[in-house]
């Protein structure tokens, strides 16, 4: 299992500017997320190396889990909210800042050095859409193929019951999972100046691509440091994601995912 590392996967890799990526002009819907809408109500789920308990730029976290794996197998126990590396934290705080109201929850599956295995993350996705959360970030994947059709089925277990799981795509352009998978929202990083600007994509796998090139984010011990990588890409959507949810709780996950294809820059 691996979080996204640096240098990430951008439409410039996939050979597109957002001027070049076509869309018909009644291609227009809804809103997707309005400026009185800040999450409030929506349970976001953050799996990844845990999120630290106090930091200023991530505030309350509501519920703390981490996935053990000993001797006796591999169970969930509930816990302190602290971070082995940092990852989640940074992640948590992107969605803090994009949907500052909603609810926020941890799920560590990662250790130090940013250490972890498929049947942790296995465990900890399940267990997280056995919760009903509303939206489950997810910024990490597997190249284990051993895993896919599990992944595939707690995820579309998932969208059935109207649990969004939004994924970040590999940074290195290989096979991994589940961000491939069509019933979570993918995502990847853009370059663009603008840090509120997401982009639509044409050419799936990736869906969307959002904030993630030198991005500052929250890190251990209170700090912030600036970092890159389709990681800190996927939470800014989820922090749509709970923004648009707050607005229509009722929404199901195309529904979500259509609103964000609405509202996203290069639609138009």
């Amino acid at each position: 299992m691996t979080s996204a590392p640096p240098h990430g996967l951008t439409w410039r890799l996939l050979g597109k500017r957002p001027e070049d990526i076509p869309v018909a002009a009644d291609q227009v819907g809804p809103p997707g997320a309005p400026a009185d809408a800040t999450g409030r109500g929506v349970r976001v789920c953050v799996i990844d190396s845990g999120v630290e308990a106090g930091h200023p730029s991530v505030g309350p976290v509501n519920g703390s889990w981490v996935v053990v794996q000993d001797d006796s197998g591999i169970r969930v126990e509930e816990t302190e909210a602290r971070d082995t590396c940092g990852h989640g934290t940074a992640c948590a705080g992107i969605i803090r800042r994009v949907a500052p109201d909603c609810e926020l929850y941890s799920v560590r599956v990662l250790g130090e050095r940013f250490s972890g295995t498929g049947d942790v993350l296995l465990e900890g996705l399940r267990w997280a859409v056995g919760q009903g959360f509303d939206v489950i970030n997810l910024s990490l994947s597997t190249t284990r193929t051993r895993f896919a059709q599990d992944l595939r089925l707690i995820t579309d277990e998932a969208y059935f019951n109207r649990t969004v799981v939004v994924a970040s795509a590999h940074n290195a352009q290989v096979e991994s999972f589940p961000w491939r998978f069509a019933s979570v929202i993918s995502v990847g990083s853009h370059g663009e100046a603008d840090p509120e600007l997401h982009l639509y994509n044409p050419s799936p796998p990736v869906e969307f691509f959002a904030p993630g090139q030198n991005v500052e984010v929250a890190w251990l011990g209170g700090r912030t440091i600036r970092s890159t990588g389709n990681s800190f890409a996927t939470p800014y959507i989820t922090g749509m994601c709970a923004r648009i949810l707050s607005h229509g709780p009722r929404m199901t996950p195309f529904q979500l995912k259509s609103a964000l294809y609405a509202c996203a820059a290069n639609v138009h």
